[in-house]
């Protein structure tokens, strides 16, 4: 166990490829299961909708990428699937359990998350006004939505105006209240720091 305030030995070296404080590394754990955590709680709070419900998950994707970073959000958001994956219920409710849910109908959304939460944390890193971190979020959201309706074509659905209607256009109003949401809540705190 490595003393807190110790640093581990710097990357490349013979003796381990980190270069972060030994106490950083467990609050980034910490963080990064945390929000893990919320997007599953997301996935509780849901109206169901066929074939996609409305969730809170993609607010809680889009806070990860913003507040931890392009590489710890998208982590944290593969640590969401990975639990989904092996039959854990942290999925919306309705419908199969596991590695089946990801091929499924809302498939797209999923798996469209680590890499949403990475776009987002990339974006931000210099955008730091609200309509920089709004226009960040939008760009995470647009990313979540475009996966989504495109798996929804190809696994449900089979008709485009059919996926783009149930799959992007329905999800409007509700995912930009979640969007002006996120943005507010970053920058808010951002502005507090």
């Amino acid at each position: 166990m490595q003393p807190q305030g110790k640093s581990l030995p710097p990357a490349g070296s013979a003796a381990g490829s980190l270069s972060i404080n030994a106490t950083n590394a467990y609050a980034q754990a910490f963080w990064i299961t945390t929000f893990a955590a919320l997007t599953a709680l997301g996935a509780r709070f849901e109206i169901w909708q066929y074939p996609v419900p409305y969730t809170l998950q993609t607010m809680f994707v889009l806070l990860a990428g913003a507040f931890l970073g392009k590489r710890n959000g998208a982590i944290s958001q593969f640590l969401y699937l990975g639990i989904g994956a092996i039959g854990l219920p942290v999925f919306a409710a309705g419908g199969a359990l596991g590695i089946a849910r990801l091929i499924g109908p809302t498939g797209g959304y999923l798996l469209a998350f680590p890499i949403a939460a990475f776009v987002v944390g990339y974006l931000i890193e210099n955008r730091k006004s609200y309509p920089g971190i709004l226009a960040s979020m939008a760009a995470g959201m647009f990313i979540i939505f475009a996966m989504g309706t495109i798996h929804l074509y190809y696994v449900v659905l089979r008709d485009w105006a059919e996926a783009f209607t149930a799959g992007f256009l329905i999800f409007s109003w509700w995912d930009a209240l979640k969007l002006f949401a996120a943005a507010s809540i970053y920058h808010q705190f951002m502005r507090r720091m």
